[in-house]
């Protein structure tokens, strides 16, 4: 029941902070990718993911690395953006990856239409008081990307072995 626990909570609830964070100020600290990363490691064994799946996993988390690490250093992507990816790639594999991409990309379109749109108008005085609005109203300021992947994980995760795995039965109470 722990475990089942664990599968429904740590990766949402990482990601989750991911982006407030990444909302709030503009960074993701990597002390998040790194609780990923160790999350994957201890959870992936306990659930009985096997060597071949656990380096397949390893893999796609490879591979969101270099290509987002490339876009950081073309000023595309934060790092800290670009380390979340990586992480939640490792939880998603080959056999979601792209789904997750698909999402995080459309929900990132849409934040930066969203958030281009809303700085062309000045922010309610009310609003200026808080200081992590007046950095996301700032047009100088990147887009928090880190709530696009954490959108793109919470909807894609749902539909990985990590959910589909448990026995939602055992939790509901008699």
């Amino acid at each position: 029941m722990i475990l089942d626990l664990a599968r429904l909570m740590l990766f949402p609830a990482l990601m989750a902070f991911a982006a407030a964070s990444d909302l709030l100020t503009m960074t993701i600290p990597n002390r998040v990718s790194l609780a990923l990363l160790a999350g994957f490691l201890i959870m992936a064994p306990l659930t009985g993911m096997g060597l071949h799946e656990m380096l397949n996993h390893a893999g796609a988390g490879a591979l969101v690395l270099v290509v987002a690490f490339g876009m950081f250093a073309m000023g595309w992507l934060g790092g800290g953006d670009a380390k979340v990816a990586a992480a939640a790639g490792l939880w998603f594999g080959f056999e979601h990856l792209l789904a997750y991409l698909v999402f995080a990309s459309l929900f990132g379109g849409a934040l930066t239409v969203l958030l281009l749109q809303l700085r062309q108008y000045p922010l309610p005085y009310p609003l200026t008081s808080q200081a992590w609005l007046m950095r996301l109203h700032d047009k100088q300021t990147g887009v928090p990307y880190g709530v696009a992947l954490a959108l793109g994980a919470l909807v894609v995760y749902p539909e990985t072995d990590w959910i589909k795995a448990i026995d939602i039965a055992r939790f509901a109470i008699s």
